[in-house]
């Protein structure tokens, strides 16, 4: 029997491999879905850049493939981020001394520390440029899906969520959409904040205005194949 083929999935934080994860692994029934949780966000850390990321992503694969995959035994990479407005003008970030932790709103970001943050998002813009342009890492076919201006906002309408909350409001969705798996993919494609189209032009529309603040996701281009079969069936870089 051929071994099935692997869908790895790379996400920030925990409580995204708990909303998304057992609803990943029931649209992708066929394949091994792997979801990697980096407890980060890879297009800030400082010692990621646009000239290594591409390589950085391909050495995350890698290291889990070790000596027992190879790049064949991949049929795809997903990865999924926060958006945290990086496109969004400095103007539209606010110095605020009461601000302890970054504040985002729809309008703009509250922070103590403005040029830091002006800092992070061009660094993050700039990778993100460049990965939304590369259609293959290892050999690999990858896309990055955005959820805009975090998973928290796109999936429950929700900004500046504690731990708790991410955790509870997680556990929930993933316990809503199961058993639904057609009612997932119609959330996550249909409503007033998914982005349709192209996945090229969904980049661009990201990119204008405030809309890395605002509430988008272009995750639903992920299931258009996916989609279609649940309507019909019950239930080389580096």
């Amino acid at each position: 029997m051929p071994r099935k083929k692997i869908v790895f999935v790379i996400v920030e934080g925990p409580s995204d491999e708990e909303a998304l994860g057992v609803l990943l692994n029931r649209i992708y029934a066929r394949e091994e879905v792997h979801v990697q949780v980096m407890r980060c966000d890879i297009t800030t850390e400082l010692n990621v850049n646009v000239g290594n990321v591409v390589a950085k992503i391909g050495d995350v694969v890698k290291k889990y493939a070790e000596r027992k995959f190879k790049s064949g035994d991949f049929s795809r990479i997903i990865h999924i981020t926060d958006m945290d407005g990086a496109f969004i003008s400095d103007d539209a970030v606010m110095e605020d001394v009461a601000a302890v932790k970054p504040l985002y709103s729809v309008t703009e970001i509250r922070t103590q520390r403005k040029s830091w943050i002006e800092n992070r998002n061009q660094r993050k813009r700039e990778c993100l440029n460049r990965l939304s342009s590369a259609s293959r890492i290892w050999g690999v076919p990858y896309q990055i899906y955005y959820m805009s201006c975090n998973l928290d906002h796109a999936l429950y309408g929700k900004l500046n969520s504690t731990d708790d909350e991410k955790e509870a409001d997680a556990f929930a969705f993933a316990k809503k959409y199961k058993d639904d798996i057609p009612g997932f993919m119609k959330f996550i494609s249909e409503s007033d904040f998914s982005v349709a189209g192209g996945y090229p032009q969904s980049w661009q529309y990201i990119r204008e205005g405030l809309r890395s603040l605002e509430r988008h996701t272009n995750f639903g281009l992920c299931f258009q194949e996916e989609a279609v079969d649940s309507e019909s069936k019950p239930g080389s870089e580096n």
